[in-house]
């Protein structure tokens, strides 16, 4: 395939995916921060400020991804625009993955925004979005020299 035709086919997967992140919500981070404190939503039957809705967003992906990756290397489906499929092959959890996890999660917990909201969110122009993405960056930078 040709490069122009990766890199278009890339695009338009992204603004799909930046799409989706947008319409569900995913892209607000006081929805997220909402979603994500436990404390309101053990504080009792009718929690204040929790937000359970991006709870459906979230299982819905996780359905799907379920059952792309159950189905992919079984029913010998060839991909559309490339030769193969690429899976990861290492199964183990290793400190370095374990470690991304953590910040990644205290990351979006603080903020509201992971790397691809952030990015999703650039457009809207918020300066807040900004400052995360321009923080985000180096340590992007640094993660892959580690």
């Amino acid at each position: 395939m040709h490069p122009l035709a990766e890199l278009l086919i890339a695009f338009a997967a992204g603004l799909i995916f930046a799409a989706g992140l947008t319409l569900s919500g995913m892209t607000q981070p006081e929805k997220v921060i909402a979603l994500l404190d436990l404390k309101e939503l053990l504080a009792g039957p009718f929690p204040g400020r929790w937000d359970g809705s991006l709870t459906f967003v979230a299982l819905g992906a996780l359905l799907i991804a379920l059952l792309g990756y159950a189905l992919t290397p079984r029913a010998s489906i060839k991909p559309w625009f490339t030769r193969s499929f690429v899976l990861a092959a290492g199964r183990q959890s290793d400190g370095r993955l374990i470690s991304g996890a953590v910040l990644f999660g205290v990351g979006w917990g603080l903020s509201g925004y992971s790397p691809a909201t952030a990015l999703a969110s650039l457009l809207i122009g918020q300066l807040d979005t900004v400052i995360f993405v321009l923080a985000m960056l180096p340590g992007m930078w640094v993660a892959r020299r580690l």
